[in-house]
């Protein structure tokens, strides 16, 4: 039975290797192996047995050399002998079986030289062809096993070669496995893999193929992002050889009809971009596929001509010349002109679609009815001529130029295309490159994406001077007095909060994210109905949003905006930010931020109601505001020393000024919400962010913010419960190192001085009073830092006049108090 001789032989060689035995012992083991997957005439093993090896006990073998490969025998071997017998197991037996275990040894090996030496072989079985082996074992399904489990596993090593080994070698990744290096020579190897399968289908011995393993190859190769690389080495050579040749165009319409659904988009994107040089290949390559593949045609007849207007007019030729080009898909281009017509007539596509997308899309309509025979034409002359009504109301409707001018451009090339009576529509505008390039369009291009004819450029100009010109005499068509308009940029500022979300999400366009950032914070204080909807959302956005781009004023405009989204929908976004301030991976600089737009949206909230401001304008756009409190000591000394002259009483006559009076604000309501989320976690350590170890400005900071908070919630029914729970937190930090952090407690201290009514000192803290002001006295007398001093001082002030106060009220002096 030779199976069971085929077993019994590999279990002795493998049991000779793991014993590490004799060299002479080792050598024949290997050449045993070796003999398995020797093909050539001197192999003293028959074939049967050498199917079996390999249908059974390639990969084990293989597993056990890797398991080895630190063992003291095979640095014995010789270079030459290392090279015959050992590397060379890999690289002559199924290939798919020796990738998944190379892949499996790097990816456990530790960095040394056997890591370096499995590395190697890897590199030598890419440049010997080995890809290419695979690949064409698959073809003719001649795989040790079709499982769907080994299949996957297998896909996502060869596409995903580049980052397992990045991930694994970096930083000595070898050259060969780089995503420039590697999918080109992929690339080449599925061209490989398609030239042997030509071959075989036409040979005389009719071989069977199938392409379902190299489209499932593409596919994923696509959707992981290197259509651009891989397609650019394999577009080329399939246009060449499909010029001629009937057998190539059958393989490449199998290929692509094997391509999995979910991966079709990617595939077809990448091919149309690669053949803008080419736009009779297309039609070549794919064949028919858009009739029989219903993702494809979704894909070609919708996203590609209405949806991807990133993408250059030589694309839009190629589609609609590949739908026109054959008489079964020309019932597509009808559909597909329907729906063109319909999207670019569309009122509400025109006021709220971006200018790109609808020029995108007029230069698709236009291309349609220059492809449309006559006899198609008149089929759809009523469509076409509503479309042509009702589109051109809407753009000349527009206040931006350029739209009014599509309008114009389409109008004269509809009437010229349909001829309706003899008359031809003429506008006067002043051309542009937009103009000049959907004039063209209604020119055959011989060439790809060559520029517009001399008589297309000079033809709108002489409708000025034309004395058969029948505008003036026009009665429907009254033209637009446009001397007064004025050119605007090509990126317009968005007028829709959710476009301005959008934009920064997702356009990798400066100048439009700039715009977008600078009116963010008008749209949001414009429209608080549509702020509460995306609010949480734009905030998550800014937070996490990176100056890119070199704008000027980048900080100040997120900041000024998220201070607005925090004062208009104050609850949720205050609590995002509160909940997020204590989140893992965040740097210290954000959480910095999260303070300072709390601490500027509190002080908003605190103005006023009466006060009447421009609610376009908040306090964030003041630049006295954007500096943070605790950064100016002098600031909150000042505003100390004001409270403490409001509330002293001066024997001497003469006019003296009236006490402020309280007044209704929002931050009072709310002031909670600011406030106590910001006490919740403290003193639990994360991995990022240690509050009471290392991060001392943060811990001032915070510190200083809740000061404010306190200070700001004066005369707030929830001011006696903050004051406590200030306190109580500070206490725990009143001998920190950091004078920063001193500097917040004394101020805290202040604020809760200032902003407790008398009575509550008394009833809450009438224990604790006589420590607090011994604690503040040594701090007035020995504190290092001179401004921690002044604070020490003037929170002594405010304390003792506060028990002065209280303790000449007759009310102080019941039994109760």
């Amino acid at each position: 039975d030779e199976p069971q001789h085929v077993r019994l032989k590999v279990a002795q060689c493998l049991r000779t290797l793991t014993a590490c035995t004799h060299d002479e012992d080792i050598a024949a083991a290997l050449h045993t192996l070796h003999s398995y997957v020797d093909e050539g005439p001197e192999s003293f093993t028959t074939s049967v047995q050498r199917a079996e090896f390999r249908r059974a006990h390639y990969t084990r073998a293989l597993q056990c050399l890797v398991s080895n490969v630190q063992a003291d025998w095979l640095r014995r071997l010789a270079a030459a002998q290392r090279i015959e017998l050992w590397d060379g197991l890999f690289l002559h037996g199924p290939p798919e079986q020796a990738l998944l275990v190379l892949m499996e040894g790097i990816g456990s090996l530790r960095p040394s030289t056997n890591l370096d030496h499995l590395v190697s072989i890897t590199e030598r079985f890419l440049q010997s062809g080995r890809l290419a082996d695979l690949l064409w074992s698959y073809c003719l399904e001649t795989a040790p096993s079709d499982s769907p489990q080994l299949r996957e596993t297998l896909l996502g090593r060869i596409v995903a070669l580049p980052d397992l080994t990045a991930n694994r070698l970096h930083p000595h990744n070898k050259p060969l496995f780089l995503p420039r290096q590697y999918y080109p020579l992929l690339a080449s190897e599925m061209l490989t893999a398609l030239e042997r399968t030509c071959q075989a289908l036409k040979g005389e011995d009719g071989t069977d193929c199938s392409l379902t393993f190299v489209a499932q190859t593409l596919g994923k190769v696509c959707i992981q992002g290197h259509s651009d690389v891989v397609l650019a080495v394999l577009a080329p050579r399939l246009s060449a050889c499909t010029h001629s040749d009937m057998v190539w165009r059958r393989v490449c319409w199998k290929l692509l009809e094997n391509v999995p659904q979910r991966w079709i988009e990617s595939v077809l994107n990448g091919l149309v971009q690669s053949l803008l040089s080419r736009p009779d290949a297309f039609g070549r390559i794919i064949g028919n596929l858009v009739l029989t593949n219903k993702k494809a045609q979704f894909v070609i007849t919708h996203k590609l001509l209405l949806l991807h207007y990133k993408y250059k007019t030589q694309v839009l030729r190629i589609v609609l010349g590949y739908l026109a080009a054959d008489r079964e898909r020309r019932p597509l281009l009808i559909q597909v002109l329907r729906s063109v017509s319909q999207a670019w007539a569309n009122p509400s596509a025109v006021k709220h679609t971006p200018l790109e997308q609808q020029l995108y899309v007029t230069k698709a309509l236009l291309l349609s009815v220059n492809l449309l025979t006559d006899s198609e034409l008149q089929e759809l002359r009523s469509e076409l001529l509503q479309c042509l009504l009702g589109g051109m109301q809407s753009h000349l409707d527009s206040n931006v130029v350029q739209i009014r001018r599509v309008g114009m451009v389409v109008g004269e090339c509809l009437s010229t295309r349909m001829d309706i009576s003899g008359t031809k529509l003429k506008f006067e505008y002043e051309q542009d490159e937009d103009t000049r390039e959907l004039l063209s369009l209604m020119t055959p291009a011989v060439t790809s994406d060559e520029p517009a004819s001399s008589e297309n450029k000079t033809g709108p100009r002489s409708s000025k001077t034309d004395p058969d010109s029948d505008l003036d005499s026009d009665d429907e068509l009254t033209p637009y007095d446009m001397s007064g308009d004025q050119e605007i940029s090509q990126a317009s500022p968005p007028r829709y909060l959710r476009d301005c979300l959008e934009t920064l999400i997702s356009s990798e366009d400066p100048a439009r994210v700039e715009l977008s950032l600078r009116v963010a914070e008008s749209l949001v204080r414009k429209n608080a109905f549509a702020t509460r909807e995306i609010s949480v959302q734009l905030t998550k956005v800014l937070l996490h949003m990176e100056d890119k781009y070199s704008i000027n004023g980048f900080l100040s405009l997120r900041q000024a905006t998220m201070v607005a989204l925090a004062a208009t929908d104050c609850i949720p976004v205050t609590q995002y930010l509160t909940t997020e301030f204590y989140s893992l991976n965040y740097s210290l600089r954000q959480r910095l931020d999260i303070l300072e737009v709390l601490a500027l949206a509190a002080q908003e909230l605190s103005k006023p109601i009466t006060e009447k401001r421009d609610p376009s304008v908040g306090t964030a756009a003041n630049t006295d505001l954007t500096l943070y409190p605790g950064d100016n000591p002098v600031h909150w000394r000042q505003v100390v020393e004001k409270r403490i002259q409001s509330n002293t009483k001066r024997l001497r006559r003469g006019a003296t000024q009236p006490l402020a009076k309280a007044t209704p604000n929002r931050y009072a309501p709310v002031a909670g919400h600011f406030f106590f989320p910001l006490l919740r976690n403290y003193d639990r350590p994360q991995l990022t962010f240690d509050l009471l170890g290392g991060d001392h400005l943060v811990l001032g900071r915070l510190i200083h913010t809740l000061g404010l908070f306190m200070h700001l919630a004066v005369n707030a029914p929830i001011a006696a419960q903050m004051g406590r729970a200030l306190l109580d937190f500070v206490w725990a930090v009143r001998y920190h190192a950091d004078q920063m952090v001193r500097r917040g407690v004394l101020f805290a201290v202040c604020s809760v001085f200032l902003s407790m009514p008398s009575q509550n000192l008394l009833l809450d803290f009438s224990d604790q009073l006589f420590e607090t002001r011994t604690w503040l006295a040594d701090v007035a007398e020995g504190d290092p830092d001179a401004d921690c001093r002044s604070l020490a001082i003037q929170s002594l002030v405010l304390l003792d006049k506060s028990l002065k106060k209280q303790l000449q009220d007759p009310q102080a002096l019941s039994p109760e108090s």
